[in-house]
């Protein structure tokens, strides 16, 4: 098993929901890329933090 963190940085807000790029690690590509979250959860929030686990 794997579990990355991966952070999300504010870039926009759509009609219902708030839309995050992803921001990677140096030299490293996006693993998830963009991410939407509903308003109602996201309020104000400018970074969020997303862990990921990988069950082989």
């Amino acid at each position: 098993m794997s579990k990355t963190t991966l952070t999300f940085e504010y870039e926009k807000e759509t009609k219902n929901s708030v839309r995050y790029q992803e921001v990677p690690e140096a030299g490293k590509a996006p693993i998830m890329g963009t991410l939407y979250v509903q308003k109602w959860y996201a309020g104000n929030t400018k970074t969020l933090e997303v862990t990921i686990e990988k069950k082989d």
